[in-house]
């Protein structure tokens, strides 16, 4: 029985700001080592008897960001569901569930959100493995994580008394996150998990549940399905249909009314969602006094503390305690640990004063590499572009901006007009306002150039494509 990773790659980048952003959320983020929580993901069963390729459901924004993810660290997907508009995870686990139920109504989907830390990856396959036959037969099956203290901020899900078979039981009901006191009493009683978010069905099983319960979302993914179209290794979902499927979460559509839900109890396997800094806190490794840091940080007589400074700087925390402090090139955040978990209010309130540091970053990702803004005044912008071997940039012009290209490092092909010319390490060239132009990496090393723009309007809608390999309009 191969079971099929689903991996559900979506996400506004509130939770983890300013680090994440809409455009580039936690899962592409690297917390630990040097892989993100998306390839962690991916990596998860990789090779691993009994799992196959995995399908990663991903916006249409972060597609590229996803495919090149995977292809860094030696994955081949199975699919690339594109979703054009979010909608939730019942939507995306029922696009990716008619999906893979056109090839074998049969398949196991283990659902798997890309963000989540699991430490014991090894336990969790034993355990898909061993609840595989009762996802079979028409079950379910969600895995509950041991509770080791009174978590407010996950849901809960109670153990039944019918024992389906060895370490699986019938759920009895799903608690929405406690308050303390019930959190307490949960805890003290036994018999409930936190709701991982893990999910394994049978296809065929999922869908007809999801008609019974939820025929709103099965109907719009399902054509979302159907009218899907290719295009180059993606397949995007119909915006059309997947727009009529309400935006609903899979726990109320379905699993809370279902009769068919069991719960596959996983001990401690080191899982947490990620959904707060404190949360990165607490699965950080520590020092003596407990500060933990990602990046260059020197404490002095400060105890638990956390540092992410991806950034390079130097940070010194004197005589703090819980203390979460975040550094990136065009922010900062400073709050108290018990108090990150409001992080969704502060960026609601920064998304009306200041969006494009809600919105994006500085260092903007694309399917050909990457640029970041380095200065920028009342009529000209400096960019550091960097352009993967063999990347190639889009056929375009610019109608209010010029640009001047120097190249750094590598060698960059050029086209300025009719003329095409290389231009090496200490060289530049000019390309005019109006000019029709491109720029490609045609070396085996990445091509990094600084670009000086000039011009009344500097906006990247200034562009008009005229051939694009990459699909984009």
């Amino acid at each position: 029985m191969t079971i099929t990773p689903v991996i559900l790659s979506g996400g506004s980048g509130t939770r983890l700001w300013p680090a994440s952003r809409a455009c580039h959320p936690k899962q592409f983020l690297t917390f630990s080592g040097s892989r993100s929580l998306l390839q962690n993901t991916l990596l998860r069963f990789h090779d691993e008897p009994g799992f196959g390729k995995p399908t990663v459901v991903a916006s249409e924004e972060h597609r590229f960001l996803a495919a090149e993810q995977a292809r860094a660290c030696g994955v081949e997907l199975g699919a690339l569901l594109v979703e054009p508009v979010a909608r939730d995870t019942a939507a995306a686990i029922a696009a990716a569930g008619c999906w893979l139920a056109r090839k074998d109504p049969d398949a196991l989907l283990l659902v798997m959100p890309a963000d989540h830390l699991i430490d014991d990856p090894r336990t969790l396959g034993d355990a898909a493995r061993s609840a595989a036959p009762a996802a079979r037969d028409g079950w379910l099956v969600t895995f509950g994580i041991a509770p080791t203290y009174p978590e407010t901020g996950y849901g809960y899900i109670e153990k039944g008394e019918c024992e389906i078979s060895p370490d699986l039981w019938q759920a009895a009901a799903f608690i929405e996150k406690p308050d303390r006191a019930l959190a307490e009493r949960l805890l003290e009683e036994g018999g409930r998990y936190w709701n991982s978010g893990l999910f394994l069905f049978r296809a065929a099983a999922l869908l007809s549940e999801l008609e019974r319960h939820a025929p709103e979302v099965l109907t719009a993914a399902a054509e979302s399905v159907d009218a899907a179209r290719a295009d180059l290794d993606f397949v995007r979902l119909d915006r059309a249909a997947l727009e009529r499927s309400p935006s609903i979460s899979i726990d109320f559509a379905l699993m809370q009314g279902s009769e068919r839900v069991a719960v596959r109890p996983v001990g401690e396997i080191g899982w947490s969602d990620i959904g707060s800094w404190d949360a990165l806190y607490a699965a950080t490794p520590k020092d003596p006094q407990g500060n933990a840091a990602v990046g260059e940080v020197h404490f002095a007589d400060a105890a638990r503390n956390y540092a992410y400074l991806p950034d390079g700087r130097l940070l010194v925390a004197l005589g703090v305690e819980d203390l979460v402090v975040v550094s990136t090139s065009d922010a900062m955040l400073v709050a108290k640990r018990d108090r990150v978990h409001g992080m969704k209010g502060i960026v609601d309130a920064l998304r009306t004063r200041r969006p494009d540091l809600v919105e994006r970053n500085r260092r903007m990702y694309r399917p050909w590499g990457h640029y970041e803004s380095l200065d920028q005044g009342e009529r000209h912008q400096v960019k550091h572009i960097c352009v993967k071997p063999g990347g190639r940039l889009s056929l375009q012009r610019h109608l209010h901006r010029a640009e001047h290209w120097i190249v750094v490092k590598g060698t960059a092909r050029v086209t300025c007009g009719n003329d095409v010319m290389e231009v090496t390490e200490n060289e530049s060239v000019y390309l005019p306002l109006g000019a029709h132009h491109r720029l490609e990496n045609p070396g085996r090393i990445p091509l990094s150039l600084i670009e000086v723009q000039t011009g009344s309007y500097l906006g990247d809608d200034d562009i008009e494509r005229f051939d694009d390999v990459y699909g984009r309009e």
